[in-house]
């Protein structure tokens, strides 16, 4: 039994519904599933709904994208209350913030003579999280480039002539915010970024886990992690961090965990929050 604890869907920056991304995961033999869409709780609903009855155990969860320096680093936050009030507003305010990178993405992009419709972009977005996936889909689709692919690499990545620093938080205000929300925090694949002093430190935080099993962590990196999980009292989670494409990208299930680890978070996560409730009774 093995669960899939990072998943994304067209909430974000996946190309799944969160309903189909339920029906692959049953396909796959999946146990359980988390949607961890970016910065973002949106679709968890509907994927706990399209769970119904098939078997498939889903966690509400969300991926929050943080800064420290010039590096991203993405802290994974488990059985959120997707309708804290605080973690609701916490999100909207890096919502805001996508739009604004994207309004100068568009600048820039119209200084080169590529000019796209502020409205067209956000109408398709919908009520999903903007970010440059559905830029470069854009750009595709006006034939600026032969693939949305090919638009990110020669546009929008980092480095690339339209690219713009995104507005995000630190990685010790992202675990604060799933910790209010009476979530895990996880350190999402420590591997592709490097910085293991920031894992090291968000444990004072109240870090619950660290990301080691990841499609694209060497089996190097997977003793690594796996060993500094076990040092540092941390759960070692794991996930295919999919985003539904086909070709080279993961797919859902390419990644898992034991359902042990889904039960480690959810008991890591009561047991906090019954002691922080038991705190004040105390005094």
């Amino acid at each position: 039994m093995r669960a899939d604890l990072h998943v994304h869907t067209r909430y974000s920056d996946g190309t799944l519904t969160p309903a189909e991304t339920v029906a692959v995961a049953v396909e796959s033999g999946l146990a359980a599933l988390s949607i961890t869409d970016h910065d973002t709780v949106a679709g968890t609903a509907e994927a706990a709904a399209a769970a119904e009855g098939v078997g498939l155990i889903t966690i509400p969860g969300v991926e929050v994208s943080a800064r420290e320096g010039p590096y991203d680093v993405h802290i994974l936050g488990y059985f959120v209350d997707t309708a804290d009030a605080d973690l609701i507003e916490f999100l909207r305010l890096l919502a805001e913030g996508r739009l604004a990178r994207a309004r100068v993405i568009l600048e820039r992009l119209a200084a080169m003579d590529i000019h796209l419709d502020f409205d067209e972009l956000t109408d398709r977005a919908a009520a999903h999280v903007l970010g440059r996936p559905h830029i470069a889909a854009l750009l595709a689709e006006q034939g600026h480039a032969a693939t949305p692919q090919e638009a990110f690499r020669q546009l929008l990545r980092k480095g690339a002539p339209a690219y713009v620093e995104p507005h995000t938080v630190t990685p010790e205000e992202a675990v604060a915010a799933i910790l209010r929300a009476g979530g895990a925090a996880v350190f999402a694949h420590p591997g592709l970024i490097g910085l293991d002093h920031c894992l090291r430190g968000l444990v004072e935080c109240g870090l619950s886990g660290v990301e080691v099993y990841h499609p694209y962590h060497t089996p190097d990196q997977v003793e690594r992690y796996a060993a500094m999980a076990a040092e540092l009292g941390l759960i070692a989670t794991g996930g295919s961090d999919s985003h539904g494409a086909v070709g080279s990208a993961s797919r859902i299930g390419q990644a898992t965990c034991p359902m042990e680890v889904v039960e480690a978070l959810r008991l890591r996560s009561r047991a906090r929050s019954s002691s922080e409730e038991e705190g004040p009774r105390a005094v």
